[in-house]
């Protein structure tokens, strides 16, 4: 899952980049709200961890810019702003999770799975699909009960599937939560990642859609 993260403290901003990163998040960090603007209207995330402190555009801008656009992209407001009135400004601008610094960075991940977890209409934190059980807060995919071993990048292909199951998706739309601004793209990369899931958990799971996308089969 592809995250944007708009802080401009950079010790902070490294520290949450590398914890999320080292979660299975891919991660895009801005350091200004019109930075953050831009790549929210640019780019697709699966959710933004917004800091409301931030310079040329407020984060409460940004907040309210994106659903002004009538864009439904999970925000996780995290801020030094404590008090109730600032909690409460930020939930009704479109917030949808609220956490002060300082903050544990295993509870900033938890509160990002849920809302993720959310957005995508499930209850159960596992995901599961005919014999495929994928947990995303573990990183295991089990098949019959056996674990699978996959790359990160096959894992993260198949978390964006299941989580779409039915839902044909393009292999740009792919390639958009599959990769960050610093990292090369193979032109067959998406490519790659399913034929290695077919090896790995059977060729019924996934169907091509000629000249389309993929799709997991519901």
């Amino acid at each position: 899952m592809r995250i944007l993260l708009v802080e401009d403290d950079s010790l902070l901003g490294d520290g949450v980049q590398a914890g999320l990163t080292q979660a299975g998040f891919i991660v895009d960090w801005v350091r200004d709200g019109r930075a953050a603007q831009l790549a929210l209207e640019t780019e697709s995330y699966s959710l933004a961890v917004l800091d409301l402190g931030l310079p040329r555009v407020s984060g409460m801008e940004v907040l309210k810019h994106l659903r002004q656009r009538n864009t439904t992209t999970p925000v996780l407001i995290l801020t030094a702003r404590d008090t109730v009135s600032d909690r409460v400004m930020g939930l009704d601008a479109g917030g949808d999770d609220y956490l002060v610094k300082p903050f544990d960075l295993a509870e900033l991940i938890a509160r990002i799975r849920a809302l993720l977890r959310r957005s995508a209409g499930r209850a159960s934190s596992l995901i599961k699909y005919s014999d495929v059980t994928l947990d995303p807060a573990s990183h295991v995919v089990t098949n019959n009960g056996a674990v699978v071993d996959l790359s990160p990048k096959e894992f993260s292909t198949l978390h964006i599937l299941l989580q779409n199951c039915g839902r044909v998706l393009t292999r740009d739309q792919l390639e958009q939560h599959l990769y960050g601004w610093n990292e090369e793209i193979e032109s067959n990369a998406v490519e790659v990642h399913i034929h290695h899931l077919r090896k790995k958990l059977g060729t019924d799971l996934i169907r091509t859609v000629r000249g389309v996308g993929y799709v997991a089969r519901k």
